[in-house]
């Protein structure tokens, strides 16, 4: 999978305000922010992104991803 196909896939599922992928075709690393997040803790937000690639996952298009989903508000207190 490439990087561009990976974030049509998250993107289409998910507002994003910004999204940032790095990796190899089977190992990633998402920055993603999105109003979506809101009010959710870490974990509900992992699972808000793993829902957008449903199978993929499962069936190994995508081995890894390492998530960091922040808020527009917590996007902003970084300096971003």
């Amino acid at each position: 999978m490439t990087r561009e196909e990976l974030q049509a896939i998250i993107s289409s599922n998910l507002p994003c305000e910004h999204i940032d992928l790095t990796g190899d075709g089977r190992h990633w690393d998402v920055t993603i922010v999105s109003t979506a997040f809101e009010g959710l803790r870490p974990i509900q937000r992992h699972q808000r992104v793993y829902a957008t690639l449903g199978s993929r996952l499962k069936n190994d298009e995508v081995h890894a991803l390492s998530i960091k989903a922040c808020t527009p508000a917590e996007w902003a207190a970084y300096g971003a």
